[in-house]
């Protein structure tokens, strides 16, 4: 390792010490939706116990329908939506009930949170087992959806108003209108909770969630409405009846999700053939994956556009197989311009034989162009690259200062980290402040207003540094989103992409599920 390296790492040591992490500001978002539906859930089971259950023999077996259903959560994808669309569709059924075999109901709001929840906490046993923050995250949104689903159609029905200016085909026009509805509001509750989760921004990840609406959402949403029908003419019989065509297309949903999740480990097998060869540090084609994603997130980049800036940063590197030595340390942003060119050129060729997407190799082959030619997601991979160069997690020393008439002038000479001893874990690009996510932590609020302290002695750090070559080498807004993502402690885990965090189901799928 060589001084300058000892020094940065020590000067960077002394900055997470003096700056602190502030707090995740969406913890009181999550406090505030919890508290409501606790709220909820207490009032609606004390007015349940109170009153009598109404129409028992009808809310057991909507129940027992909600926890078989969530029981059909097991073996779901972490990052899979609504990996319970039965017990979902079965929740909005039971919310939109007014009758059961030509018989009223008579059940109210709260009759419906008290079942919904009884359903959900039986099917969500499990889960609670193995830790209370997604499970109790997926009941209560269950609860809320379906709270606003029943309040909108069990006062009007149970006053008589809705039987007089809807009938016949104005009913089911009615009910679907209003699962649409339920769905844009679960949508919004959905993109909310994840926000307070991840710290992404709200904007993006709603729109994720009003997409999802065409797919799973929409079969839920549909089937919830048809079994409110059903039943309401030909009794509990038509529980089994409706909900056999959700559990084909569950199914059909979960092989398409186990063939992506296949598809996914071999890209990411083939991403470390460059890691092994020796050609880059353990582990650095996940960590910039992990936090290419986080920095799109953190752009507003949603659905495929992820999914393809994902698969180009995991194969980022792959042109340097092409090359008789390896590049010390594997750090690509400190060669001269026209070797990058050319190594990003090779990959994008051995990419296109992958049989992923073209736009992945266009991404690949065009992250060494220059910065005004460049699409947004080869600038976010070059960043991100070029931070976790230029922090040495998991690398080797070496890098030294670049000379010569290729070398490139906006990115740094030197310094990096030293390497870890043989048997021991590289450094994450984590939330805990070390490795890479480490400067971020340090600098604090630095991307998020860019009037942070810095350190007076000492070399520059790794976002200072990209800072000094923004505009030249690396985009501003890129390198800025960049600081706050790493102010925030970095992505959801190293090498694994927060696309695949776990979501939080709604009553009507319209969002991402837990």
């Amino acid at each position: 390792m060589s001084r300058a390296a000892g020094s940065h790492r020590r000067t960077h040591g002394s900055r997470r010490g003096a700056l602190p992490r502030p707090p995740r500001p969406g913890t009181a978002v999550l406090l505030a939706v919890h508290t409501a539906g606790a709220l909820l859930l207490a009032a609606a089971v004390v007015a349940t116990v109170r009153g009598g259950l109404h129409e028992p023999v009808t809310a057991l077996s909507f129940g027992a329908l909600i926890a078989i259903g969530e029981l059909a959560r097991w073996g779901a994808a972490p990052g899979e939506r609504e990996p319970a669309p039965l017990g979902a569709a079965a929740a909005l059924a039971y919310a939109l009930l007014g009758e059961c075999g030509g018989e009223p109901t008579g059940h109210g709001v709260l009759q419906v949170v008290a079942v919904v929840a009884a359903g959900a906490l039986a099917g969500a046993l499990p889960q609670l087992a193995h830790g209370p923050g997604p499970a109790l995250d997926h009941v209560l949104r269950r609860v809320l959806t379906c709270v606003f689903a029943a309040g909108c159609f069990q006062p009007i029905y149970n006053s008589g108003e809705l039987v007089h200016w809807a009938q016949g085909s104005s009913y089911a026009l009615f009910l679907l209108v209003l699962t649409v509805l339920t769905a844009l509001w679960d949508a919004l509750l959905a993109a909310l909770v994840l926000c307070a989760r991840t710290g992404f921004p709200y904007g993006s990840l709603l729109r994720d969630e009003l997409r999802a609406l065409l797919g799973i959402g929409s079969a839920v949403c549909a089937t919830g409405a048809v079994i409110a029908l059903a039943v309401a003419v030909a009794g509990l019989w038509a529980l089994p009846v409706f909900c056999v065509p959700l559990l084909l297309t569950q199914l059909s949903f979960r092989r398409y999700e186990a063939v992506r999740a296949t598809y996914r480990q071999i890209i990411t097998s083939l991403a470390r053939s460059t890691e092994i060869a020796g050609y880059t540090p353990p582990g650095h084609s996940r960590r910039v994956a992990a936090l290419s994603c986080a920095v799109g997130r953190e752009m507003g980049l949603t659905g495929e556009d992820l999914t393809v800036l994902e698969y180009a940063a995991l194969m980022h590197d792959i042109g340097q197989l092409s090359l008789v030595d390896p590049v010390p340390d594997g750090a690509t942003a400190l060669l001269p311009a026209a070797e990058q060119r050319t190594i990003a050129r090779l990959g994008g060729a051995v990419v296109r034989q992958t049989g992923v997407p073209a736009e992945v190799a266009v991404i690949v082959e065009r992250q060494a162009d220059p910065l005004p030619e460049q699409p947004l997601p080869a600038r976010i991979i070059r960043a991100v690259n070029a931070y976790d160069d230029l922090s040495g997690a998991g690398a080797g020393a070496g890098a030294g200062a670049r000379t010569g008439p290729g070398a490139r002038t906006g990115a740094v000479p030197g310094a990096r980290a030293e390497s870890p001893a043989p048997g021991e874990a590289p450094a994450a690009v984590g939330a805990d402040g070390g490795g890479p996510a480490g400067d971020g932590a340090a600098a604090g609020h630095d991307g998020a207003d860019g009037h942070a302290e810095r350190a007076t002695d000492g070399p520059p750090g790794p976002l200072e540094l990209l800072r000094r070559g923004a505009g030249r080498e690396y985009h501003p807004e890129v390198v800025e989103c960049l600081a706050r993502v790493l102010s925030r402690g970095g992505p959801l885990s190293a090498g694994a992409s927060p696309r695949s965090a776990e979501r939080g189901p709604g009553a009507s799928a319209g969002g991402r599920s837990r």
